[in-house]
C-alpha cells in the first residue's frame, strides 16, 4: 500500500511539470454579464505560518482518496467539471423551460468571474505555497499566476449558486463537490485556505449579480395550446413550446434571422422515401443522435491546444460557445413554434424512419442543423486551422437527421443556415470586444 502511494505522489508530483501559461492582462478583459469596477475588489489576505502550517499538516496526512481528487480537479480548466454537468443538466427534465439559461449563465459567469480574479490576483500577487515554503510539495502543474484568489474556487463558487438557482436538489451535491475542489487545491501545494475561500465567495457574489442580469431571460407566459391546421404542421405534445420567446444576448430578438416559411414538404418526402439507407449512413444517423459530438470535440481541442492551462481563455470559449448554443437554440425554436413544420413519419404515417423515435417539437429548421453550425463558425475562430473539419462536421451532423428519417432535407439547410448567420454575428461581437 505505501509502495502504491509513493508512486501515486511520485506521478502526481512530476505531472506537467512547469508552468500554466496564461496572459496576465485577462484582468482587462470586457465582461459579458457585469461590469467590472472596484465592486469585486476583495482584502487582501497575507501569509501566515498557521496557514503554512494547515499545507503542510494536510499533505502529511494525504491518502489515495485525497490524492484522487487531486488529479480529478487538476484535470482540464477551473471550469471544466462544472460544464461537463451543465451540459448534462440543461436539456433534462428536471430544468424545464429555464434549462437554457442555466447552460448560458454558468458558463458566462465562470468567464465573467475569472476576469475578475485575475485583475484582483495581480492587484495582490501572492505566491502560491510551493513557491513560498520549500517544504510544501507540489502534485500538478503550477499556474503562473498569483495564489489569490483561487481560480478553481472561482468557479466552484458560480456552479454552486447556479445550480442552486436552477437545480435545487442538487443543491448540496455541488457544494460537496465544490469544498472537495477547493480542498484539493490546498493539498496540492498550489492554494492556501484563504484563497480557496476568497475565490469561492467572489465566485459566489458575481453568480449572483449575473442571475439577476438574466432573470428575465426566460419567457413568463406559457403555452397557450393552440397550433396552426393543416397537413404540414406537426402534432404532439411540444417540448420547450415557448422557448423561441426567450431573451437573446447578441441577436436583436428571436426573430433577428427567422427563415421564411416552409415550402410544400411533398418533394422532399419523395427524396426520403427514395433513399435506400445503408450502413455508413444507419451509422452516422445513430452517432450524431446519441453522442455530445461538439461537447467532445471542444474538449478535446481545448487539451490540444493546451488551453485547459490558460483558465480565461478557456472560460472565454465555453462562454462564447454557450452564448452561440443559447441565441442558436432561442432562435431556432422561434421559427420551430412559428411554423410547426411537421416531420416525415407525420407528413407520410407509412413512413418508418431509421432512427425508431421523432424528437417531441416541431421539424423545421433542423436544430441538430443549426447547432452544429454555430459550434462550426465559432470554434472555426478560436481554432482556426480545423475550419474546414469543423464545417464538415455541421454538414455530417445535419445530414445525419435526413439519414435517419426524421428530418427533410430542407430542415437541414435551413437549420445550417440560420447556424451560420447566429454564429458569424457572435464572432463580430468578439472580434469589437477585441477577445
Amino acid at each position: 500500500m505505501k509502495s502504491l502511494l509513493f508512486f501515486l505522489l511520485l506521478i502526481l508530483g512530476n505531472h506537467l511539470s512547469g508552468f500554466c501559461q496564461a496572459d496576465s492582462k485577462a484582468g482587462d478583459w470586457p465582461t459579458w454579464f457585469i461590469s467590472t469596477g472596484k465592486k469585486y475588489s476583495i482584502n487582501k489576505s497575507s501569509v501566515n505560518k498557521n496557514e503554512i502550517a494547515e499545507v503542510l499538516q494536510r499533505q502529511a496526512l494525504l491518502d489515495s482518496s485525497s490524492l484522487a481528487q487531486i488529479q480529478y480537479w487538476s484535470a482540464g480548466s477551473p471550469g471544466y467539471r462544472w460544464v461537463n454537468w451543465i451540459y448534462d443538466l440543461w436539456m433534462s427534465s428536471e430544468a424545464g423551460e429555464t434549462g437554457p439559461v442555466s447552460f448560458l449563465v454558468l458558463q458566462v459567469a465562470i468567464y465573467d468571474a475569472t476576469v475578475v480574479a485575475w485583475k484582483e490576483k495581480y492587484r495582490h500577487n501572492k505566491d502560491r505555497p510551493v513557491q513560498a515554503d520549500k517544504r510544501v510539495k507540489r502534485f500538478g502543474p503550477i499556474p503562473e499566476s498569483p495564489s489569490f484568489p483561487c481560480e478553481t474556487s472561482v468557479a466552484a463558487g458560480v456552479a454552486v449558486t447556479v445550480i442552486k438557482k436552477y437545480f435545487p436538489l442538487l443543491a448540496d451535491s455541488a457544494l460537496r463537490m465544490a469544498e472537495r475542489a477547493m480542498l484539493s487545491r490546498v493539498d496540492a501545494g498550489l492554494a492556501y485556505p484563504s484563497d480557496t475561500k476568497a475565490g469561492f465567495d467572489l465566485g459566489a457574489r458575481i453568480a449572483v449579480d449575473e442571475l439577476e442580469y438574466v432573470k428575465d431571460f426566460s419567457p413568463a407566459s406559457k403555452w397557450d395550446g393552440k397550433r396552426p391546421d393543416g397537413k404540414q404542421i406537426w402534432k404532439g405534445e411540444p417540448s420547450f413550446p415557448t422557448a423561441g420567446l426567450s431573451k437573446t444576448v447578441i441577436l436583436k430578438s428571436p426573430d433577428h434571422f427567422r427563415p421564411g416559411p416552409p415550402p410544400d414538404f411533398a418533394k422532399d418526402m419523395d427524396e426520403l422515401r427514395a433513399f435506400k439507407p445503408g450502413f455508413r449512413s444507419t451509422g452516422n444517423a445513430f452517432y450524431f443522435a446519441t453522442e455530445s459530438f461538439w461537447a467532445d470535440i471542444l474538449k478535446q481541442k481545448l487539451f490540444e491546444h493546451n488551453l485547459h492551462l490558460d483558465p480565461p481563455k478557456a472560460a472565454l470559449i465555453y462562454a462564447v460557445t454557450a452564448i452561440g448554443m443559447y441565441d442558436g437554440f432561442v432562435s431556432c425554436w422561434d421559427a420551430k413554434y412559428t411554423y410547426w413544420g411537421t416531420r416525415p413519419d407525420q407528413y407520410d404515417p407509412s413512413f418508418k424512419p431509421v432512427l425508431y423515435f421523432t424528437p417531441p417539437f416541431p421539424g423545421y429548421p433542423s436544430g441538430h442543423a443549426m447547432l452544429g453550425s454555430v459550434m462550426a463558425e465559432i470554434m472555426s475562430y478560436f481554432f482556426p486551422a480545423d475550419q474546414l473539419y469543423f464545417r464538415q462536421r455541421a454538414k455530417d451532423g445535419a445530414e445525419s437527421r435526413f439519414q435517419g428519417g426524421i428530418h427533410f432535407r430542407t430542415d437541414n439547410e435551413v437549420g445550417l443556415e440560420l447556424g451560420r448567420k447566429v454564429g458569424s454575428l457572435i464572432i463580430e461581437r468578439v472580434k469589437e470586444k477585441n477577445l
